[in-house]
């Protein structure tokens, strides 16, 4: 159980604290959402972290598969979510934080389990929807 208290002391991740600029923090922030693993956290939960990443590779396959044609929107949909509740916990583990404020903020907290489902859920919605609107605009899913 997280102690209350925390949830709403701040946190910084690694990059906040850099001031080499606008284009590198806008960098460091696009990897941050779509990296979800941690020097710290490979080094904490190696197993898990290990299973993430194979994991993440299957489900770069499956979008690989869904573009050539080989695979049904409901299978991407179904390996999407999969991959985004097992994000969920290699993100607590490795970046457990959230920003607090507007997205152009540079103000974080730590997360609590509601703060990081709703934040891989939202932003893997965003990426999914993109992706899919991509391949199906190209002709290369079949719904």
């Amino acid at each position: 159980m997280v102690d209350p208290k925390m949830l709403t002391e701040p946190v910084q991740p690694p990059y906040a604290g850099d001031d080499k600029g606008a284009a590198a923090r806008l960098t460091a922030e696009v990897w941050d959402h779509l990296w979800p693993w941690s020097r710290s956290g490979f080094q904490r939960q190696r197993a898990l972290q290990g299973a993430g990443l194979a994991l993440a590779l299957a489900a770069s396959v499956v979008w690989v598969l869904a573009a050539t044609g080989r695979l049904e929107a409901g299978a991407v949909i179904g390996w999407w979510f999969g991959w985004s509740v097992f994000e969920v916990v290699v993100r607590l583990g490795a970046k457990p934080y959230v920003k607090e404020g507007p997205w152009w903020g540079r103000r974080y907290r730590a997360a609590s389990l509601m703060d990081m489902l709703c934040y891989v859920g939202f932003k893997n919605l965003l990426i999914g929807a993109a992706l899919f609107l991509a391949l199906k605009s190209l002709g290369l899913l079949v719904v």
